[in-house]
């Protein structure tokens, strides 16, 4: 056994064990049946992906939950949703999960996934939810914790990572693993963007809301930027490469944006990690969200032999030393919308067939990936996996009641 596959193994293990599923009937489905789901956040995502679940997948969107009346009242509209299926308030969430439907649709901010998770599986409902999974290292074990109840109730239990359902993502880890670089020894791994967020606040607004309508630039809500956005490309590292970093090591901080729109909240806006991987592999991380000028993200594994170079959205190809090993997958790939709709059309026909899938496992993998990540640059010195594993930090507000 490599020194790979052990420290996979020995994560699985201490976070709860891989969720291998086999096909069985979930109770109370119907093969071919429409599925009907709730949607949990109405705010822009959730707006964007809920009508994908019946324009490609045939399901019944019956209910949605919020905690801005405003947004409620919008998506009720959008999707034709019935009023008295429109659940506002403090217990939105928890009283659509206890309704009358097949599955729910988490689209939150980060911190509440857990608890929605939990909600949604507590009342038997099959969970399709946005990364990342949780913020903090005891609520990602939670997370994980209800994937194994999900599956030990025949749900399925799904989180939504596009670049894995992508066929040119899922050839280039197979040209990988194949050896066509020749044994990778290090990788460069981006997430460059621009801002994505203004301050949406009114004055006197109720510093709960205030927090809440500015989420992403909040660290306790969001997770900051290595979690909530950075995720997608640091769970296509650890796909290419086999496995978790085993120690970390960065640094990175927040721009002055004084007299911005953009000034708001405490999320970092850059950092710059170090991940050791196991069998000495080297992964070079970087982010930022300071201008759209140059945006992209990718993912480069150098081998004795060559090179794998992807671009979420973008560029997909290996150049090697052998010519024959030359391979352009794509020049472009429309890896946000489709691998959503691919995700989604196999979650519902999952559902359907009485085949549950979970992706729970990796999913908190590289959820830890980004945790471990930020710890090391919030301290500025080297973390190891198992240190940060023994963390029981859980993140929150002081005098300020995080309730979704």
């Amino acid at each position: 056994m490599n020194q790979t596959t052990t420290a996979r193994r020995r994560f699985l293990e201490t976070a709860g064990g891989a969720l291998l599923l086999s096909p069985r009937t979930v109770f109370g489905s119907q093969a071919n049946s429409t599925v009907e789901v709730g949607l949990i956040g109405c705010g822009s995502r959730g707006n964007w992906i809920a009508p994908f679940f019946p324009e490609h997948a045939g399901a019944r969107v019956v209910a949605v939950a919020e905690v801005i009346k405003s947004r409620l009242d919008a998506t009720r509209e959008k999707l034709k949703v019935d009023a008295g299926r429109a659940y506002w308030g403090p217990d939105a969430a928890r009283e659509l999960a206890q309704s009358s439907l097949d599955a729910v649709i988490i689209e939150t901010p980060p911190y509440y996934h857990p608890a929605h998770a939990a909600a949604a599986v507590d009342a038997g409902k099959h969970v399709f939810c946005a990364k990342p999974v949780a913020v903090d290292v005891p609520d990602s074990r939670t997370f994980l914790e209800n994937g194994r109840k999900a599956q030990s109730k025949g749900l399925s239990y799904f989180v939504d990572f596009q670049s894995r359902a992508r066929p040119v993502f899922q050839e280039a880890v197979e040209r990988i693993r194949r050896g066509d670089i020749g044994k990778v020894a290090m990788a460069q791994v981006f997430y460059y963007a621009n801002r994505p967020w203004t301050d949406r606040s009114t004055p006197g607004m109720d510093p709960g809301l205030k927090s809440m309508v500015n989420w992403l630039g909040d660290r306790v809500i969001s997770g900051d930027i290595i979690v909530e956005q950075n995720v997608h490309v640091l769970d296509m590292a650890n796909w290419y490469l086999g496995g978790h970093p085993l120690k970390a090591t960065g640094a990175g901080g927040r721009t002055n944006w004084a007299g911005s729109k953009s000034d708001t909240g405490d999320s970092w806006d850059h950092f710059a990690v170090t991940y050791w991987y196991p069998e000495g592999v080297h992964a070079s991380f970087s982010s930022h969200q300071l201008s759209g000028r140059f945006s992209d993200l990718c993912v480069r594994c150098f081998g004795l032999k060559g090179c794998a170079d992807t671009h979420y959205g973008g560029l997909v190809r290996i150049t090697s030393d052998d010519a024959d090993k030359n391979w352009t997958g794509a020049e472009k790939d429309d890896t946000f919308t489709a691998g959503c709709i691919t995700n989604i059309k196999n979650f519902i026909q999952s559902i359907q067939s009485g085949k549950p899938i979970n992706n729970a496992a990796v999913a908190v993998e590289s959820n830890l990936t980004g945790i471990l990540g930020r710890t090391a640059a919030y301290r500025g010195g080297v973390v190891t996996w198992d240190e940060m594993m023994a963390s029981t930090e859980k993140w929150g507000k002081a005098g300020l009641t995080l309730k979704w």
